[in-house]
């Protein structure tokens, strides 16, 4: 009786959205990952037959090619990503009406083997994302990577607009400065400060991954995955994205949890179709 109980628990969450990152592997930068736009718009095809509904994306100056090549192969939602760079450097995400930014909600303070990464991210730039995002109607991705996040998300709730739900993703065992532990224990030790108007997304760098992932399944949350933050399968092996996202498809298929279509996700994340102009 208490399996059948938790099976009907389960089965009232929401579909899960799953986030791919068919992006360059920062632990691994050796390792392959589509690297031209041609390449990239067919690998998000393939995330998303495989079960994204979600495609996080990294560009710096092509971001209006990089948009019309994935539209036109894939119809998930496009996160526009790199949240390091600094905000009049990505102006082409609004005015191409990418369907989600990512913005980092405090510091960045990340290292890799290919150098570090540190660049602050004042209360000033986070207000000046939500006055352009309800502009352009482009909806901030919020990155939270620890406590401190999590109180510049209500300072930013109490006194700027924001669509609800408010989409952010949680960061567990990226290294440098913002590291957490990529534990169940610290999910939900943060999951439990976070605003009851957040729509959450959990990322885990690390093999340790799937005990996280698994938590936040079947906690009514949802997953990203890909090259960017672990390339590798349960079996330590190379992967692509679209191959990671469909062994997540495969982890909340076990676990009773339906996964969720881009349309599905647009109506759960109260996103507004996509403008392909």
């Amino acid at each position: 009786m208490g399996s059948g109980s938790a099976d009907s628990r389960i089965e009232t969450l929401p579909p899960l959205i799953i986030t791919a990152t068919p992006n360059k592997c920062w632990l691994e930068p050796e390792l392959s990952y589509p690297d031209t736009i041609a390449d990239v718009a067919e690998e998000c095809a393939r995330c998303e037959a495989a079960g994204a509904a979600v495609l996080h994306l990294h560009s710096h100056t092509e971001w209006i090619p990089m948009l019309a090549a994935v539209r036109a192969a894939s119809n998930a939602i496009v996160q526009c990503g790199m949240s390091s760079f600094l905000i009049d450097e990505r102006l082409d995400i609004f005015t191409q009406h990418g369907d989600m930014i990512s913005v980092i909600a405090n510091h960045h303070d990340e290292a890799f083997p290919e150098g570090n990464v540190n660049v602050l991210h004042p209360m000033e730039e986070l207000i000046r994302y939500c006055e352009l995002g309800i502009q352009y109607s482009v909806r901030p991705e919020w990155e939270i990577w620890h406590s401190g996040s999590v109180w510049n998300i209500e300072y930013l709730l109490k006194n700027t607009t924001l669509v609800e739900p408010v989409i952010t993703t949680l960061f567990f065992g990226w290294p440098g400065g913002t590291w957490s532990p990529p534990t169940v224990e610290e999910y939900l030790n943060r999951r439990r400060m976070m605003p009851k108007q957040c729509a959450v997304t959990v990322s885990v760098m690390g093999p340790e991954r799937y005990g996280v992932l698994a938590a936040a399944i079947t906690s009514g949350d949802h997953v990203r995955v890909g090259t960017e933050d672990y390339a590798r399968n349960r079996w330590g092996t190379p992967a692509q994205a679209s191959e990671l996202v469909a062994e997540v498809v495969q982890i909340a298929d076990a676990l009773g949890r339906k996964v969720a279509t881009p349309d599905e996700a647009r109506e759960l994340l109260n996103l507004t179709p996509a403008s392909l102009t």
